[in-house]
């Protein structure tokens, strides 16, 4: 197999972890309030500023609280994702908040399909760590954006060591098989700047997790929980990953998980 066929053929089946996680996970994906928190929204929304009637695009909107955030702030949204059951959540709320400037659609963010420069700013959260190819879903945030445009990410960092990072998302992966690899700070920084980006503001803060709930959250199978309880508590007493992971009563096992947004402007062509 060529090297293309092979790259191919991962990507596809990137995909298709991601639509089985997610089909999976939607009710719970939806109802978990790290995603759901609406000052996380709200904190996001300000972080872009875009005003309204900006035409916002959001990438991997899953349950679309994202895009509901920017329609309500007063903005023309479209949020699309890969996976039909979060889509179908997010139209639902739509409904309930109605809100007619949103609207939402299935679509790869590799292959995004819009014309070059339909929106002021495109934004995606908490789904990079699952790109087989980030720097190509960039590269289309940044050809569906204007010049001068917005673009901004937030998800989950690592360790900017190799081997601490590689232990997180290990037990990342195992939790989850559509966690890819996360990003380090540097290196959505990098993406950013490789991409045609100028970045011009970083936000980071820590969120706690209940390995419990998060497990439960990912509807995570026995064998592979069990590893990571195991990777984790070995991780507590020797910090192995950066995360930090510490114990608490009544929760058990919790750690850290670090967050980014990274905000910055599409440079002009040439």
């Amino acid at each position: 197999m060529s090297a293309d066929a092979a790259d191919a053929a991962d990507a596809a089946a990137n995909r298709d972890a991601i639509r089985e996680a997610f089909t999976r996970q939607a009710a719970a994906f939806a109802a978990n309030p790290t995603v759901s928190d609406p000052r996380r929204v709200a904190r996001l929304v300000a972080a872009v500023g875009a005003p309204p009637g900006a035409r916002v695009l959001e990438v991997a909107t899953g349950p679309g609280y994202v895009a509901l955030g920017f329609g309500a702030a007063g903005c023309e949204v479209v949020g699309v994702d890969l996976t039909a059951a979060p889509l179908a959540i997010a139209e639902g709320m739509r409904r309930e908040r109605g809100l007619p400037n949103v609207s939402f659609r299935e679509a790869d963010a590799e292959r995004l399909p819009f014309d070059g420069g339909t929106f002021d700013a495109a934004v995606c959260r908490l789904a990079f760590h699952h790109f087989a190819a980030p720097g190509r879903v960039l590269d289309e945030m940044v050809r569906v954006c204007r010049p001068g445009g917005t673009v901004a990410v937030e998800d989950l960092v690592v360790s900017e060591h190799p081997q601490r990072a590689a232990y997180q998302n290990r037990f990342e992966h195992l939790r989850d098989p559509s966690h890819t690899r996360a990003f380090t700070l540097s290196g959505l920084l990098a993406a950013f700047t490789a991409a045609g980006i100028e970045a011009e503001g970083v936000q980071t803060w820590e969120l706690v997790q209940v390995v419990e709930r998060w497990l439960a959250n990912a509807q995570t199978p026995p064998d592979a929980a069990a590893e990571v309880r195991r990777l984790i508590a070995a991780d507590g007493a020797e910090d192995r990953s950066g995360a930090r992971p510490f114990r608490r009563d009544p929760d058990g096992w919790c750690f850290r998980h670090r967050n980014a947004i990274v905000v910055g402007r599409t440079l002009p062509p040439g």
